[in-house]
């Protein structure tokens, strides 16, 4: 049987943190890096002794994804590793598929995709792109060179890959508050680096294109309609999301001007 680390990056998160690291308890070394400033670390402490929790010395503000989950990886020991958020679960299927890939000696596989089953408010949502939404997330560590990007990070992974189909459960947007913070968050660093990369000037028709685009691609070509009330919650935040960047991005490129 193969070892596992199971590598876990977290914030303030201690309404979730407890589920999470109940439901990858199975595996032989668990990592929480964690910048936390609530109950966090001591949940983890309290409930999961074993799990080994290594400061994140990452500011919000300048958070960076890869940069992260690079540096938890030099923690790790196992011969596979798999990373998680502190608002996803490791299904009971899943851990089974898990199991049985490290109990392979000889593995035909170096590196797998997860399908994410999302839930939105706490309802799961399965259109507008939400499903399966697959993630690379399980990879033997002789395969793994480390991950590149800010926010859309990647691993880069050597060797066959192979998707599972069991899911992995991911409670985002569990309210409005954290969406609405989320929002704030993402769209200011997706602006910086679009200002970055010398995006052309925003002008006015922009936001209208952009946002209706969003509508388009999310509510009617990938039907999120059909996820009821929260479908069209979610799909407003998008838009909203897409109106943050193109406004944060018009106010750096302004302010560039008057500099």
């Amino acid at each position: 049987m193969k070892s596992l680390s199971v590598l876990i990056i977290a914030g303030n998160e201690s309404s979730v943190i407890r589920k999470c690291l109940k439901s990858c308890y199975f595996a032989n070394e668990i990592i929480l890096y964690t910048n936390s400033t609530d109950n966090t670390s001591k949940i983890a402490k309290k409930y999961f002794p074993k799990v080994k929790i290594v400061t994140n010395p990452q500011k919000q503000e300048n958070f960076n994804f890869s940069q992260a989950r690079n540096s938890v990886f030099k923690h790790s020991t196992s011969d596979w590793i798999l990373y998680l958020d502190a608002d996803e679960r490791i299904s009971q299927p899943l851990k089974d598929d898990i199991q049985k890939i490290l109990s392979d000696d000889t593995p035909k596989y170096t590196n797998y995709d997860l399908p994410r089953a999302n839930y939105f408010l706490d309802k799961r949502v399965r259109y507008g792109g939400n499903y399966p939404d697959y993630v690379k997330r399980l990879f033997l560590r002789q395969s793994f060179t480390g991950y590149t990007g800010v926010i859309h990070e990647q691993p880069n992974i050597q060797g066959p890959s192979q998707k599972l189909t069991n899911d992995l459960i991911h409670l985002t947007h569990r309210n409005l508050a954290s969406m609405l913070n989320k929002s704030i968050k993402w769209t200011t660093i997706e602006a910086n680096l679009l200002f970055s990369d010398n995006h052309p000037p925003v002008v006015w028709w922009r936001f209208i294109r952009m946002m209706l685009t969003k509508f388009w691609q999310r509510y009617v070509n990938q039907q999120m309609w059909r996820d009821g009330v929260v479908g069209i919650i979610s799909v407003i935040f998008e838009m909203y999301d897409t109106y943050m960047i193109y406004a944060n991005l018009y106010e750096l490129q302004l302010n560039k001007t008057h500099a």
